[in-house]
């Protein structure tokens, strides 16, 4: 028998399998902590604008409608 026509030993396949799933797994792990890590600094971020005293409030004008800050 040649070495060309032997198929892969089931054992490496196997193992080549499990390989890939333990490398797809530590991704998404790592997908979903980097996504959590983002949105609380966004939160944060919110939170510190809506504490700020910059923020002004829009006020509607009587004489057009639009509404301005103010």
């Amino acid at each position: 028998m040649n070495q060309k026509d032997r198929p892969m030993p089931p054992l490496i396949a196997f193992a080549g399998t499990l390989g890939a799933l333990a490398v797809v797994r530590w991704v998404y792990r790592t997908a979903v902590q980097i996504n959590r890590e983002l949105e609380e600094a966004r939160l944060a971020r919110v939170a510190e604008a809506a504490r700020s005293s910059d923020i002004q409030t829009l006020r509607r004008d009587p004489v057009t409608g639009a509404y301005r800050p103010g």
